[in-house]
Parts: C-alpha cells; structure tokens; sequence
C-alpha cells in the first residue's frame, strides 16, 4: 500500500511510463536472445526467449488492463474499472502455465537426443545483457511502486524480478556446457526454469484469486485502519468492519458508534475526519462509514 499523496493525474502518468517500458525492454530482450537463440541452439536460452516473450504479452495485457482501471466509476462499473487489473493476471497466469509446459516438452527431447551448444560467447553476452536491462526496469519500476503502489506494476515487477535468477541460471549453465562440452547442464537448467514459471504461474493465480473474492486485505492493515478510527476522540468503538482490494484500489467499510446525544451534524462531522484519517494514510482507499449508537453493535473494539 502506499502512503504517498500525488495527484490522480500524476499517477496515471507514472502508472503508463511504467507500462511502455515494461513493454519496450521486453521487446528488445526478446530480439536479442531470438538471434543469440538461433546461432546457439541452446534450450537453456530458448527457455529465456519464451519468458521473454511471455513477458511481453503480460506486459501488454498489463498496459491495456491499467489504462482501463484508471476509467471512473460510471453507470455499469459504481466501484470503478479496478478489477480489470485481475482479469489480466489471470489470463497471464494461464499463459506463464502452457508455456511451461511447452519447455518441458524441449527439456526432454534434448535428454532423449541431445545436441551440442555452439557458440556459447554470443549466448553469454545477450545473457549479460538481458540481466542488466532487467535491473535498470525493475529500479525504475520500484519507484512507481513506492509513489502509487499499483498492484498490477508490483506483479509485473515480481516477473521480471524472476527473470535475473533465470537468466543467471541460463548464464551458468552456458558456461558450464562451454568448459565440459556437456549439454546436460543446459537441459537441467532448462527443465529448472519450467518447473519456476510453473511456480509463477500459481503464485499469480493465487493473487488473482484473492482479488476476484474480495479477500479481506492483510491483518496488519485492518488493524491500522482500526487503529485509525478508533483513536478520534469522539468514537466510542466501531464494528463489521469489512475491507477488500480491486487491485488499483482498496475499499473500507465499517459501522462507527458515537455517543447517541450528539447532534447529526456533528456525528457527520466525525465521520468525515475519520474518513480523511484513513485516505491519509492509504491514499488509495475509498471508505464507507454507517454511524451507529453504542448499543446497536453486538461487539465494541
């Protein structure tokens, strides 16, 4: 979640630079290991050039997904575009999850027949090269991150984040087949990074999942937001309280109990001080708050 105030304009913009250099990197990358790919041979490196490749079409999916949860609230959408954000995960998992299989699928051919690796140096430079661009993205990603903790660019950059450990393990297993004229490295380090984009793939789906059936967010954040509303000096206690996640944004909901004798604008007043507390702290939090009098609640925190 992020703390920071910025205007929703300012983060729509850093929201779609993040997602045009997602994209770009993830189209040169794949241009690069296609050519080092088709001179080597190795699987290792095709495994590399299908994660490419598969990032490229998550990115894309990511791009269009949020562009369309930036949309406002309108007549058929009242809690916004947010969820347009987990739909594409889900559809990227699927994807991350054939594709697996499909390198599998050349991780055994290779053990039954395999093939010696040619000129490995090229693979190794395209390898170097695919680990540095990939550090200067996820930088730049985490810095949009940290300004509007967008869901969808923290799972884009846990994708790539995964790539340096593939394409370390590829830089290994190219190096090792070079000095020991032996393909098997390549095919077991090709079939290790099948089984961790299968592993991927679930760790997508499971977010996914969380957002599509409005899980309630992290304890450690109901209890903040808890904390928040009950340190107002006027509230006497809240209950049912109720909070899940679209993906782009989070939504609040709870029953707020003040002293019956006040008056309806000042119970209002309250309300809306408690309000801006927790958008404060959560600056992408819609919240809804029922005010109820002490008794109307069967639990008080």
């Amino acid at each position: 979640m992020t703390t920071n105030k910025i205007s929703q304009q300012e983060k729509e913009t850093l929201l779609k630079r993040a997602t045009y250099a997602s994209v770009s990197v993830a189209i040169v990358l794949i241009a690069a290991k296609l050519y080092a790919w088709l001179i080597t041979d190795s699987v290792s490196l095709l495994s590399t050039l299908v994660d490419s490749i598969l990032d490229a079409g998550a990115s894309l999916i990511t791009m269009v997904a949020v562009h369309h949860a930036m949309k406002p609230a309108d007549d058929d959408h009242k809690f916004g575009h947010g969820k347009a954000e987990a739909l594409a995960g889900l559809v990227q998992s699927v994807i991350i999850a054939l594709s697996a299989l499909f390198l599998l699928y050349e991780v055994s051919t290779r053990l039954i027949t395999p093939e010696p690796i040619e000129h490995s140096p090229i693979g190794l430079g395209v390898v170097m090269f695919a680990i540095v661009a990939t550090l200067f993205l996820i930088s730049y990603q985490n810095r949009v991150i940290a300004q509007t903790g967008s869901v969808a660019i923290k799972a884009d950059s846990m994708h790539y984040k995964t790539d340096l450990y593939i394409n370390g393990g590829v830089l290994i297993a190219l190096v090792l087949s070079r000095y020991t004229e032996s393909s098997l490295f390549d095919s077991i380090l090709g079939g290790a990074i099948a089984i961790y984009i299968f592993y991927s793939s679930w760790q997508i789906a499971r977010q996914v999942a969380d957002i599509l059936m409005d899980r309630e967010l992290p304890l450690d954040i109901v209890e903040k937001i808890r904390s928040i509303a009950l340190s107002h000096n006027f509230v006497i206690g809240i209950h049912d309280l109720r909070t899940r996640s679209t993906g782009h944004e989070i939504f609040v909901q709870l029953h707020m109990e003040l002293d019956g004798g006040i008056t309806l604008y000042k119970a209002h007043e309250i309300s809306d001080e408690v309000e801006a507390s927790i958008e404060a702290e959560f600056a992408n939090a819609e919240v809804l708050i029922h005010l109820d009098p002490p008794t109307m609640g069967e639990k008080v925190y």
